[in-house]
């Protein structure tokens, strides 16, 4: 089974700073993050931030568990995350990456990315799109958060 990676880019109206916060805010996601009904932060670094969050997600019917570790060596431009452990994936690591926009002051550019690859098997044609309509429906959902809190 292959590995596929997808790739998102939106501009909000906020810095990236104001957008690492929010993604920082794991505690948050079941308010505002479509199909993610439940958040537990299992592990925290020496900082007091999120290291290691177990994810209960549901979609297409389907309810899904899955543990992600985070990355915040880029902090506050870069949070990334790997798979730790999950019951319908064997990876699901990603990144959210915080730009101003060199065009539009005052914008931020995030560029977000996903490496998925399931556990189940499914046609290739309706994995990528299931794919892209995660990445699409996350990132859609995370400028509206920043939007709203800003």
């Amino acid at each position: 089974m292959t590995t596929e990676q997808a790739i998102e880019i939106a501009d909000v109206a906020a810095t990236p700073e104001q957008c690492f916060a929010v993604a920082t805010d794991l505690d948050s996601y079941a308010d505002w993050a479509q199909g993610i009904t439940q958040v537990v932060i299992d592990k925290v670094d020496d900082e007091g931030r999120a290291s290691e969050v177990s994810f209960t997600a549901e979609a297409v019917g389907r309810r899904s568990r899955y543990t992600l570790r985070y990355d915040y060596t880029g902090a506050p431009n870069r949070l990334s995350w790997q798979l730790v452990r999950g019951d319908l994936m064997r990876q699901l690591d990603g990144s959210y990456d915080f730009e101003p926009s060199a065009r539009l002051p005052g914008v931020t550019e995030i560029t977000y990315q996903l490496t998925i690859d399931l556990a189940v098997p499914l046609p290739g044609f309706v994995k990528r799109r299931a794919e892209a309509k995660i990445v699409s429906a996350a990132l859609k959902d995370f400028c509206k958060r920043v939007e709203s809190i800003n």
